[in-house]
């Protein structure tokens, strides 16, 4: 037997960390009160010093024996001295609030707390309070700085008290304040001392740190009673350690033992009868009175099961938000508050990280159909969410309940880890040993995926953890791998969770195609599914970079919220400054009646661009291209209009007829970019390129609309495709396609010169700069090798004979004016033209042809009788003509205005309407 001081070294090599902090506070004359708090019942009650035998396993045992003892004696003179014969009510009468940090936060916010107790009519309350505001990081920064050795936990402990008395200072007076005051020293002495020992070891215990963190829920509950007394109320306050009983298990979370606890409160309330019971949260103890904490989110915890041993009417959650959102308001800003959520969807939700409640939360509760009700404690106005049983009831008040989807969470920062091999196929265990080993580093598996070929198994972990879980599954199937029984072990980093959670989802059929249509069409790529049988939920993997696109596609097409368009503007010339005007009109409208946002996030001309974060006031653009315009960039404007991940959509608008602009299409719609123009030149380039581009647009769900490449704003591309698409036969397209050639030869009638009417048509706008570019006739023939292509024929623009209108010895002309100038010399032969053809009662008109039958397609000046459709157009309006096998005897006539900036844009405006029907807009 060794006898040794408290303080001697000479025992201290046989000691335990928690012996030597014992020995310290007994030295350091720390109360033995507080000491038992850490360590109950601990050798320093039974002897001044400590006796330490090594020499018998049997001298031990009765050591242990009789601490249990102890433990057992201690906890009876505790608990039954001076009992009263009051029995603790359960049921309806009791009602559980639960305030967090931010609401307690400051001394004004303590009053607020105290003030909604206070109007509380229930007939009894349980109200579960959180450390103000930092505090529990401010106590676990005292234990960090104190086994690092840094002095500054000194300074930092002074903070930690001159917190709670200017709070107390600001909330009480007289006694009470005198009272807290003195209570508030005599912890900070006792905690640094306890700070003290751990600086000298180097470290503290689990426990030890529970112990100390505790103390801003003791401090937070004794101020807060204080004020509810000085309000009129007369109340008790709880040390919840002295309550609830917690076994503490090996994943870092603790089981409540309600039998234990239930006895306890019993007791507890027998000394401490009231109404009003202001309790710690977060804190508890084991059933060896070692005191302990709930872990992550135990306050909220603490409530449901004070909820759960009173058998309550109801459990408040009292926090910062007016309730559960169905998606996080930080990424998707339309999210709404949910009226109600069952147990199962707030569990599913909060599993998947959204800012419900802990899983662990709900379970008391359910036991008794208790409710949780989420409110705001700076709303006391919004109803907040309730979560309870549900109902079953489809409508309510007559109205549908909320989507059938409830919610959406994520969980960032994970990684899907692959096991795949023929040699998994049909053999037992082959996932045992896969996730024994996962567990046998700790990792948290949070999905799994399985094929029914049992080919592979996919399963996702924090990414953190990925390495160790990589490491361990190629080291215990180094020998399968080896020999090809496994193929790989395959990790694929920077992933994002999406869950879909709703009650309703499983008896609903198409829910998941739903939400797989709404993420293809946001053009994110689903790496990896998972749904349980009960249909509560459908779990996706997608990238890290796509998760809130991801997020705010479903959100939209479940919720109907505003569909967001991310935009940019190529070319704001005639056209296109147009079309921005338009949508500068149309924008708040679209908002309104059509859940559509348009927001135009970037504006690009040749020489310069303009760039927007949140999208350009259109009232402004022009002024605001010209002063804060760059330098153009095409790839930076294309990344910057594409890179706001909060816009699932992106389309680029080419108003342009630059077929430089045109060579991006293809790249954009493989990015997952919409494209929409009147640019004709994709559509009539080469034709190897214009297969690969549509191609690509069927493979996938990025759109590629054109309408206003033939005919500005008429529908011909939807006319055409309509009759297609129903199963008629194109025979032959005809049509004026120009709008600047219908209004020459409209006009070219009775004895005016042909370069007299072309002049007046320039001088009216109808042309372009240079009228060479009309006459040559090549943009009607672009517009007929896009209709050719429509129709399934496979032509090059240089298939198509053209009858130029420019004469040969001036086309070579050095200027449009020079142009201009020399053109009357070539009146007459047109002049000649029109009179053979008044002469037999016919006029002149220039058009298009496309020949589906011989596969052909010209483009030239012919004659039709006065009486025919193509000579009854007046103005610049086009006219096109559709002979199809249901329309052999009687064309379809599509005719009107197809010139001008004003329709063009227009039709450029159609399409982009048409792109957010089918990105999910009400149509």
């Amino acid at each position: 037997m060794v006898f040794a001081s408290p303080i001697s070294p000479s025992y201290s090599c046989h000691l335990s960390s928690k012996d030597k902090e014992l020995l310290y506070f007994k030295a350091k004359g720390t109360k033995l009160s507080t000491i038992n708090k850490i360590y109950p019942f601990s050798l320093l009650q039974r002897s001044h010093f400590l006796k330490v035998d090594f020499s018998s396993q049997w001298e031990r045992g009765e050591s242990s024996k009789f601490r249990k003892s102890a433990a057992v004696t201690s906890k009876e003179y505790s608990l039954d001295g001076a009992l009263e014969n009051i029995q603790l009510p359960k049921g309806d009468c009791w009602s559980v609030h639960k305030f967090g940090g931010t609401c307690v936060g400051t001394s004004e916010r303590i009053g607020n707390v105290a003030e909604i107790i206070t109007a509380d009519q229930s007939e009894r309350k349980v109200v579960v309070v959180s450390a103000m505001s930092k505090v529990t990081d401010m106590m676990y920064d005292l234990i960090y700085k104190a086994q690092s050795r840094d002095d500054s936990y000194l300074t930092a402990l002074d903070a930690v008290r001159e917190k709670h008395k200017l709070a107390a200072v600001d909330l009480l007076d007289g006694d009470n304040l005198a009272s807290f005051l003195c209570k508030l020293q005599d912890d900070i002495n006792n905690l640094k001392a306890m700070l003290r020992a751990i600086y000298i070891a180097g470290h503290a215990t689990e426990s030890f740190s529970d112990f100390v963190v505790g103390h801003g829920e003791l401090w937070s509950a004794q101020l807060l009673a204080s004020a509810v007394r000085k309000n009129g109320v007369e109340c008790k306050w709880m040390d919840t350690r002295e309550v609830l009983v917690v076994n503490p298990t090996s994943s870092n979370q603790v089981d409540p033992d309600y039998l234990k606890s239930e006895e306890r409160l019993e007791k507890w309330y027998s000394n401490n009868p009231s109404k009003t019971i202001i309790a710690t949260g977060f804190i508890a103890a084991t059933p060896q009175n070692i005191p302990t904490t709930l872990k992550r989110d135990g306050s909220d915890f603490s409530a449901a099961i004070m909820g759960a041993l009173l058998q309550a009417r109801q459990v408040t959650i009292w926090t910062d938000v007016d309730g559960v959102y169905s998606a996080d308001p930080r990424k998707v800003s339309e999210a709404v508050i949910l009226k109600t959520l069952s147990y199962q969807e707030a569990w599913e939700m909060s599993y998947f990280g959204a800012n419900v409640l802990h899983p662990r939360t709900i379970v008391p509760v359910m036991q008794y159909d208790i409710p949780i009700v989420i409110k705001n404690i700076f709303n006391l106005s919004a109803p907040g969410t309730m979560i309870c049983r549900s109902s079953g009831n489809e409508y309510e008040d007559g109205q549908k309940l909320e989507s059938l989807v409830k919610g959406f969470a994520t969980i960032d920062n994970v990684a899907l880890v692959n096991v795949e091999g023929t040699g998994m196929a049909g053999i037992p265990g082959t996932a045992s040993a896969i996730f024994s080993a996962v567990k046998d580093v700790g990792a948290n598996v949070v999905m799994i995926s399985q094929a029914s070929s049992e080919h592979s198994v996919c399963f996702a972990v924090p990414e953190k953890e990925v390495k160790a879980v990589a490491d361990v599954l190629e080291s215990r199937f180094g020998q399968a791998l080896s020999a090809g029984r496994l193929s790989q072990i395959a990790v694929i980093p920077n992933c994002s969770i999406l869950a879909a959670v709703g009650q309703r989802m499983a008896s609903t059929p198409g829910v998941s195609a739903t939400l797989f249509t709404a993420l293809a069409k946001a053009n994110i790529n689903i790496r990896a599914i998972a749904q349980g049988c009960t249909e509560y939920n459908i779990t996706v993997v997608v990238k890290r970079e796509d998760c809130v696109r991801a997020l705010r596609a479903v959100h939209s097409k479940f919720y109907l919220s505003r569909t967001i368009i991310a935009v940019g503007i190529v070319g704001p010339g005639l056209i296109g400054g147009t079309l921005l005007d338009q949508l500068k009109d149309q924008t708040a409208v679209l908002k309104v009646k059509f859940n559509i946002d348009l927001r135009v996030m970037g504006i690009t001309g040749t020489r310069t661009m303009l760039l927007s974060e949140s999208g350009i006031d259109l009232s402004r653009w022009r002024e605001l291209l010209s002063a804060n315009g760059e330098m153009a960039d095409m790839n930076k404007f294309v990344h910057h209009v594409r890179g706001n991940h909060f816009i699932p959509n992106t389309l680029m608008v080419d108003c342009t007829a630059d077929s430089d602009i045109a060579s991006h299409y293809y790249g954009w719609l493989h990015r997952g970019i919409h494209v929409v123009t009147p640019n004709k030149k994709a559509n009539s380039g080469p034709l190897d390129q214009y297969l690969k581009l549509r191609t690509l647009q069927r493979q996938s769900y990025t759109h590629y609309f054109y309408e206003a490449t033939v005919g500005a704003g008429l529908p011909i591309i939807s006319t055409l495709r309509g009759l297609l698409e129903t199963g008629d036969k194109i025979l032959r397209i005809e049509g004026i396609f120009s709008g600047t050639l219908s209004y020459i030869f409209n006009n070219f009638t009775g004895s005016r010169a042909f370069s007299q009417v072309v002049e007046e048509a320039k001088e009216a706008g109808y042309t372009e700069p240079d009228p060479r570019d009309d006459l040559s006739g090549t943009d009607v023939a672009r517009k007929v090798i896009i209709l050719a292509r429509e129709s399934g024929l496979q032509l090059e623009l240089s298939d198509i004979p053209i009858q130029s209108l420019v004469p040969e010895p001036l086309r070579a002309s050095a200027s449009p004016e020079e142009f201009m100038q020399k053109l009357p010399q070539f009146d007459q032969q047109l002049a000649t033209q029109r009179q053979e053809a008044e002469d037999t009662g016919e006029v002149l008109r220039y058009v298009g042809v496309v020949d589906v039958v011989n596969g052909k397609g010209t483009v030239e000046l012919q004659r039709y009788s006065k009486e025919h459709p193509f000579a009854q157009l007046s103005g610049s309006d086009n006219i096109i003509a559709f002979t199809t096998e249901r329309y052999a005897k009687q064309p379809l006539i599509v005719r009107g205005p197809g010139a001008g900036a004003e329709v063009t844009a227009g039709g450029v405006f159609c399409d982009i309407l048409r792109l957010a029907s089918y990105l999910g807009a009400p149509s």
